[in-house]
C-alpha cells in the first residue's frame, strides 16, 4: 500500500492501516534499515500516580539503584 507524502512533510496512511490501531493517535517513528518504522504509542494520563510508576518500574526490572546510576550518567554528561 501506498502512503503518500505531503508538502507539509505529512504522510498520509491507506484507512486498511489506520483501522488496525483503532484509539491510537500517535506513533514512535525511527529509522532502521533504510525504512521508517512507525510503532502505536499509548499515552499516559498526567495525574499517573506514584504507586502505578513503581509497579510498572518493577514490572520492567527497574531498580532504585538502575535509577540512580541513569541521574549519575545523565549528570556526568551534561553541558
Amino acid at each position: 500500500m501506498l502512503a503518500k507524502l505531503t508538502t507539509k512533510n505529512q504522510l498520509t496512511l491507506p484507512r486498511e492501516i489506520v483501522k488496525e490501531f483503532k484509539g491510537i493517535e500517535y506513533f514512535d517513528a525511527n529509522v532502521l534499515d533504510g525504512r521508517i518504522v512507525l510503532a502505536p504509542v499509548r499515552m499516559q494520563p498526567v495525574d499517573a500516580n506514584l504507586e502505578g510508576i513503581r509497579k510498572k518500574m518493577e514490572k520492567l526490572g527497574i531498580t532504585p539503584g538502575d535509577v540512580a546510576e541513569a541521574v549519575r550518567w545523565a549528570r556526568r554528561n551534561e553541558k
